[in-house]
Formats: structure tokens, sequence, C-alpha cells
């Protein structure tokens, strides 16, 4: 009897994996997906646009979207938007864009200059500050090789800087390697991620384009990198 249970949860699981990746796997959805990397909340009419398919197919995306829980709609006035469901949806398809990368042939990177140096990732920094950032935690023994792991070291030097992380009841994880899908290495995502990127807007340290995911930094920003955590740039 127990193993008969066993094989149905089993089954239940892989019949939900399978789900999942076919969500995916549409290039449309997957286009629609990756527009809402940038945390914001879009209209089904700019998401049509994006995938370049008509408003009707749009919605049957967006349905299926919704029904399998990458995707929620809200409701303001007599507009609906659509954002990603949770920073874990997020998490989620930001690895996939690595092991995508990592698996395909490789091939002279085209992203604009302007996005590989900083961006936003959903809710945390990516791109080569952002692994820049990773690498120098990493060195100073605030974080671990795989980044998993923030040490008491790293939490006691950036609660000294008046960063400080809060997990609430959220299941995500703390701190984590995320792949840099335009750079091919790490830069810190999970909470920590999170908790910088809003630490260095509330610090007015950075500037973000409406529509853009391309993030600069300002002046004050640029010599309080340099002289907090080692790290030079100059736009």
């Amino acid at each position: 009897m127990v193993s008969v249970m066993l094989k149905e949860e089993e089954g239940e699981l892989e019949s939900r994996m399978a789900l999942t990746a076919a969500v995916m796997a549409d290039k449309s959805r997957s286009r629609m997906l990756c527009a809402l990397m940038d945390g914001r909340a879009w209209t089904a009419t700019e998401l049509s646009a994006v995938a370049d398919v008509s408003a009707s197919t749009a919605s049957a995306h967006l349905a299926r979207l919704c029904e399998q829980h990458f995707v929620v709609a809200l409701a303001q006035g007599r507009h609906r938007y659509f954002r990603l469901a949770s920073a874990e949806i997020a998490e989620l398809l930001e690895r996939l864009m690595g092991v995508a990368w990592a698996t395909s042939t490789p091939r002279k990177i085209t992203t604009p200059l302007s996005l590989r140096h900083a961006r936003t990732c959903y809710d945390h920094l990516a791109g080569e500050v952002a692994v820049r950032l990773f690498d120098t935690f990493v060195s100073r023994q605030w974080l671990t090789p795989d980044g998993e792991t923030l040490t008491e070291l790293g939490q006691e030097k950036l609660t000294e800087m008046g960063i400080v992380l809060f997990t609430g009841s959220s299941r995500r994880k703390l701190a984590c390697g995320c792949l840099d899908w335009s750079e091919r290495r790490y830069h810190p995502g999970g909470v920590l991620g999170a908790t910088l990127l809003r630490w260095f807007t509330e610090q007015k340290w950075i500037k973000t384009q409406t529509g853009s995911r391309h993030v600069t930094f300002t002046p004050p920003g640029i010599r309080k990198l340099n002289s907090e955590f080692g790290i030079k740039t100059t736009r």
C-alpha cells in the first residue's frame, strides 16, 4: 500500500514537472517571461508586442502562465497588468537562462554594453558590476565561493554599513549565486541580492530608467562603490 502511494506521488510530481517545463517550452511565452524579468507589471498589449503575437494569442498565453502560477494578474481600474508570481519564479528563469547559455554553441555576445555593465534582473542587480560585487564578497570571505552562504563576517560587515537582510516569512534563500547570462559568472541572488539593489536605490547610488532594465551609477554611487567595495566604474 505504501509502495503504491509513493508511486502515485512520484507520478504526480513527474506530471507537474512536465507541465512546468511545457509552460516555458513555447517561444512566445518565454519572451513574455523574459520581459517580466525587469520586475515591472506589463499590460497584455505590451506583452503581445514583445512576443510578436496577436492580442487573442497573447491572452491565451497569459491565461496559461497564470494557471501554472508563473504570472499573476493585477487589476487597476479598467486595466489589467501582469507580473511574475514570485521571486522564486524569477530565480528559476534566471537559472534557466544561465543553463541555456552554458549548453548552447558558443557565439559572440550581442548584449548591449550598457546592459552588460549593470541592469536590474527582477529584484536584484545583474551584469558586470554585480559579478564584481560577488567576487569582492567572496574574496573578503563574506560569502562562500558557491554563493550559497553569507558568512557571520559578511552579515556583521553588511550590518555595520546599514544593510540589513530581512527574510520575513519567505522561503527564499538568504543568499545564492545566480549565473549571470551575459557575464557567465555568478552575481548575488536571493534575499542578499534583492536587499543590495533596494539599499543602493535608497542611498541614491543608482538610477533606473522607466521601461528599461539599464542601471546607471550616480557620482556618489561611483565613489562609494569604490570606497566600500573596491569596485571602480565610470557610469
